[in-house]
């Protein structure tokens, strides 16, 4: 059973309830260590003076921030904890958002919060029951870690789930960072219509199984290829942009194709995603013999 990362209490007007926090995702990434080239030697990093290059222990360390021109405002690591907002052991909902108003540029992390104990499971149920009847959000702060955390609380299914929010001065302005942004005139008429339709003939119910990292699952099997010796085919290009003047027609097909295969993608319908294994160049990898896995050289001592 998982550990909790954070207790305390969940406050909303004159009702408190004591819950515990826990991870709610995972990381499933391939992880590699960085190996120096020939070798099956590890490659570490260490905290060296820029300056010198001689590696500095960590109670040398303080922290700098940058005025420009090569000068710091040094900052003790006990002054930071001085001004730290401390630990806080409650989370207080100081007020209910409708759900489409948080934009998901705002989601950080999530987090599933529990009743910390049985006793508790009332109160919890019924703020949980009352944020899916009304479809509103909690909108609160607390404190872990040393760091206070914008947060939405909504409801799931049996569970209250907590989603750490960026600060609204995190978020970046598109109109702003963007080189190129489109017109909102520039879609209408015909073309808009038929992308509608296609959008329509294209909808599905969300099911997160009916979706896998293939990436992940790929690299995978580039791994034990390679410890095996077999040959590596590389994916096929892109397809190209569509060209404006093809449009129209692009659209139309797309929608066409779709009916006709029950709802399938066009991209799967003209064979763009063919199997990382046959499509493509190939690029050699060397054979059993010829030791492709680095970890089986002999280490070299220098």
């Amino acid at each position: 059973m998982a550990r909790a990362i954070w207790s305390g209490v969940l406050t909303f007007g004159l009702v408190t309830v004591p819950v515990q926090m826990f991870t709610a995702t995972e990381d499933h990434t391939v992880h590699f260590h960085q190996l120096q080239r020939g070798t099956s030697d590890r490659v570490r990093y260490q905290r060296v003076n820029g300056r010198t290059g001689k590696e500095v222990d960590h109670d040398d360390i303080v922290k700098g921030y940058d005025l420009g021109g090569g000068d710091y405002v040094i900052v003790e690591p006990d002054e930071l904890d001085e001004i730290a907002p401390g630990k806080s052991q409650v989370i207080e909902i100081t007020g209910f958002a409708d759900l489409e108003q948080v934009d998901p540029v705002y989601f950080d992390k999530t987090y599933y919060l529990a009743p910390k104990g049985e006793e508790y499971t009332k109160v919890y149920e019924l703020l949980r029951a009352a944020l899916e009847k009304e479809n509103k959000t909690g909108i609160a702060t607390f404190v872990m870690r040393g760091k206070q955390y914008l947060v939405a609380l909504r409801a799931q299914e049996q569970v209250l789930v907590l989603h750490t929010l960026h600060w609204a001065d995190e978020v970046r302005d598109p109109h702003q960072e963007l080189p190129v942004l489109p017109s909102r005139g520039d879609a209408q008429g015909k073309e808009l219509d038929t992308a509608r339709q296609l959008i329509g003939t294209l909808s599905v119910d969300w099911n997160p199984k009916d979706y896998r990292d293939t990436y992940e699952e790929r690299v995978k099997e580039l791994v034990d290829s390679k410890a095996k010796g077999k040959e590596i085919v590389s994916e096929e290009a892109p397809p190209e942009a569509t060209n404006v003047i093809d449009l129209m027609e692009a659209l139309q097909r797309s929608v066409e194709q779709t009916r006709g295969s029950g709802g399938k993608a066009p991209g799967e319908l003209r064979g763009q995603r063919r199997s990382h294994w046959t499509a493509g160049r190939s690029s050699r990898v060397r054979g059993p013999g010829e030791a492709a896995i680095a970890a089986r050289r002999p280490r070299s001592d220098g």
